[in-house]
């Protein structure tokens, strides 16, 4: 292609910028040409690499006028479906960042959409899926090693600087979001799905806003909780913020293997953790996906170590890069990418019914929802 591969964002946040870059270092061939947001965060970041898309103010007019080989969604939540359907209707190729909607009604609208699309005409951005540490933790799963998987443990616990961040941004608010949890750990319960390998049947959880309120603000320095930048929708206050999202949840699942786990995500830990323990009938196995270090712990034979990663928490331990490169690889040499589109909407609607059990106070059955999606989206 002369003109190279040409890419347009709607929605230029820092998360999108972060990601077009690593996808312009993994395939030069790729451009990006324009871009529409109000208040592009991520533009500054792009301008120090010498990219400087054109800007226009409709993201309609930019797809008309500009006819994209791909479109990039790196828009708030509650603006994913409304995006999708724009970049669809062209013929261009998409990539939205997770999770990529927000409730059941969007899931299930754009699912029927989905229904007639190429299979990697979408991917979405769950990049933990691309994590090496992750793909061989999987793979050890699927070829037996650890016998059959009976149960597991798992966590994501950010550091305060983090937490302090998601108190600030917009997304502290349902209404732009969805939930914390879908926002923050839809690929972990992606990962999940893929350990148990199968979708869950049953979800309990319990979630609640215990650490950013006023009785703890004597902890808030004015510094510690304020290192990271916001963008669209920011503000200052970290501990008597307007934000209506939880920030600890623990989930119970019961998946349709029989395979049962535990998820557990807090906003302000020391030190920060991203982990597993994986139990199965023939090996035990430890995962940590912010360290890049894997354990296989045979019942009769001897454990084996390996390490994985750059060790860059802000890449998010060596997955961003790896993402870029296979998004590179699925759309100008037609590998398929890590996860499917349907992968993602499974954990998207996983994460809905764990926070419609701990809104509810009940455990939830999946059933329906599988029934529906299977009927959407054969």
């Amino acid at each position: 292609m002369s003109d190279g591969f040409r890419v347009v964002c709607i929605g230029l946040g820092q998360r999108l910028a972060h990601v077009l870059l690593h996808l312009t270092r993994a395939a030069p061939a790729v451009t990006c040409v324009a871009y529409a947001d109000p208040e592009p965060a991520g533009l500054a970041r792009l301008g120090r690499h010498g990219i400087e898309p054109r800007r226009y103010q409709q993201p309609e007019v930019m797809l008309r006028e500009v006819r994209p080989d791909a479109v990039m969604i790196g828009s708030p939540n509650h603006l994913h479906q409304h995006h999708l359907e724009l970049a669809l209707a062209t013929d261009a190729r998409v990539f939205c960042e997770k999770p990529l909607v927000r409730t059941e009604a969007e899931s299930f609208e754009v699912a029927s959409w989905l229904a007639h699309e190429p299979r990697d005409r979408v991917v979405v951005g769950l990049v933990l899926r691309s994590l090496p540490v992750v793909r061989a933790a999987l793979d050890a799963i699927r070829s037996g090693r650890l016998g059959a998987v009976v149960s597991f443990e798992a966590n994501e616990h950010l550091p305060p600087e983090h937490g302090g961040y998601l108190r600030r941004d917009w997304r502290r608010l349902q209404r732009y979001v969805g939930s914390y949890l879908l926002d923050k750990c839809c690929h972990d319960l992606d990962l999940l799905n893929a350990v148990a390998g199968s979708r869950p049947r049953r979800i309990a959880s319990f979630a609640g806003n215990r650490i950013f309120t006023p009785a703890h603000a004597h902890l808030d320095d004015g510094v510690r909780y304020r290192q990271w930048p916001t963008g669209w929708g920011g503000e200052d206050r970290v501990f008597d913020a307007d934000a209506d999202t939880a920030d600890v949840q623990v989930l119970a699942i019961e998946y349709e293997t029989g395979v049962i786990g535990t998820f557990h995500t807090h906003t302000h830990v020391v030190p920060p953790r991203r982990a597993w323990f994986v139990a199965g009938t023939e090996a035990s196995m430890e995962v940590d996906l912010r360290g890049g270090r894997l354990d296989v712990l045979p019942v009769v034979a001897d454990p084996e170590t390996r390490s994985f990663g750059d060790g860059s928490v802000a890449n998010h331990s060596g997955a961003d890069p790896a993402m870029a490169a296979d998004l590179a690889a699925t759309w100008l040499e037609g590998v398929p990418f890590p996860v499917t589109v349907r992968e993602a909407l499974e954990a998207g609607l996983t994460v809905m019914a764990a926070d419609r059990a701990a809104t509810t106070g009940s455990v939830v059955d999946l059933d329906p929802l599988w029934s529906r999606l299977d009927a959407l989206l054969p």
